[in-house]
């Protein structure tokens, strides 16, 4: 069901000039004045040895003693060497974030980070990747206010709450990557909340060769994914079975028994027993049997977001992550066959792919309108799943699910005025 998804170039340094033409004043003005998004910062240790110097260059020019201008003299080279190998160390060197998304809410996800040494003859060392995760707010940007003119704002919680939805990691190159190399380094973190999450590489940094100079790179690597609703355990009641109608008809709609309706190519996910290996050997492919499924009036799902009905958020997010779960469990058992959310047109159900949109649509969703009045009851109707369900719904009354509140943190599932599942 996933794909991984790789930035469609590697995304090269600051440091390796972007196939610039060559000159010896642009190296030069290179060492005196970087560019922008680098930095040199020198460590406790490269301290110690300017402060050394400058000591040394003291006496050396007081007392005029040939061996303390040498002494200076590999004190300023080992300076120099030190950042003309840091800038070979980053020089040539590209990267690129993998993901494999859908990503789900509370469970754990990989970010890969692919590095390669373009350069023909000098490895690379010992470098570090910062990461950062952080949540794409959906609503509308906030109105921007002054601490001094801002009224009930409060900076500890809103620093907090960022923070809290935000996840930091960092990487280290433990081993050389040699000339023309490619290799792969893994962050492993858990989103916190289902959306769109933005997944950027915020910096590159390194203390090589000698530990002297701290140096590190700005990176514009940035890669967008949807986070899925985190599944929830849930509790299914004695009338959870589609219903048959009599007759033993058929319908046009892809299945596992029944007639034979047509043959199509082989797709990943499909049963070997499927496959007919005759019409496969002629014409040189897999080819499965498609068989029209018994005439099941499967499930349909319809969410209404209503803040009147979900005034509480963690109610509300129960609530999605409840439809979410049935959904895929539905569509595991070939039951799922239409789902629809508040009064958009309603999404057939036949493929893994329409399963995967419905899911990014529950990632997106918020409340639809505003409690103005506090926490406040559901309507009598919405009790037992009551009202007038979107044009085109393929099962208008019979089998479709509708989602109500169920006491002050739990939410029910009625179909046709039963409760068919809670959470």
């Amino acid at each position: 069901m996933a794909d991984v998804t790789t930035s469609d170039e590697w995304d090269v340094s600051a440091a390796s000039g972007r196939r610039r033409r060559f000159t010896w004043n642009a190296l030069l003005w290179a060492m005196v004045y970087p560019q922008r998004g680098q930095r040199i910062v020198p460590t406790v240790s490269g301290t110690l040895l300017i402060a050394l110097a400058l000591g040394i260059g003291s006496a050396a020019y007081n007392s005029a003693n040939n061996i303390l201008f040498i002494t200076l003299s590999l004190l300023l080279a080992c300076l120099i060497l030190s950042g003309v190998l840091s800038w070979l160390n980053f020089r040539g060197v590209a990267w690129r974030l993998e993901l494999a998304p859908p990503l789900r809410a509370g469970h754990e996800a990989v970010v890969g980070l692919g590095l390669r040494n373009r350069k023909p003859f000098l490895p690379t060392y010992g470098l570090w990747f910062d990461l950062v995760a952080r949540a794409v707010d959906q609503g509308p940007p906030a109105v921007a206010e002054s601490t001094i003119t801002g009224k009930g704002l409060d900076l500890r919680e809103m620093l907090a709450k960022a923070a809290k939805e935000e996840a930091r990691g960092q990487l280290f190159l433990r081993e050389r990557l040699d000339p023309r190399g490619v290799t792969r380094l893994e962050w492993r973190f858990q989103p916190v909340r289902r959306g769109r999450l933005r997944v950027e590489l915020a910096g590159i940094g390194s203390l090589f060769p000698f530990g002297f100079l701290r140096k590190t790179l700005s990176a514009e690597l940035v890669e967008e994914v949807t986070v899925w609703p985190a599944p929830v355990e849930y509790r299914r009641q004695g009338t959870a079975a589609a219903r048959r109608t009599a007759g033993g008809e058929r319908t046009a709609r892809a299945g596992s028994a029944g007639d034979l309706q047509a043959l199509r190519r082989y797709a990943t996910g499909d049963s070997h027993r499927l496959i007919h290996w005759k019409a496969s050997a002629r014409s040189r492919q897999l080819l499965v049997r498609q068989l029209a499924a018994e005439s099941a009036e499967g499930y349909s799902l319809w969410l209404r977001t209503d803040a009147s009905v979900w005034p509480r958020p963690e109610q509300f997010e129960l609530l999605v992550s409840f439809c979410a779960t049935l959904a895929e469990d539905l569509f595991r058992e070939g039951q799922l066959v239409a789902a629809a959310i508040d009064d958009e047109a309603p999404m057939p159900i036949r493929r893994v792919r329409d399963l995967e949109l419905f899911l990014d649509r529950l990632a997106a969703v918020q409340p639809r309108g505003e409690n103005l009045g506090g926490v406040s009851s559901p309507r009598e109707g919405s009790m037992r799943g009551e009202g007038t369900p979107p044009t085109g719904m393929a099962i208008k009354r019979k089998n479709m699910l509708t989602f109500v509140p169920d006491g002050a943190r739990g939410v029910a599932a009625y179909a046709d005025g039963e409760k068919t599942a809670t959470a």
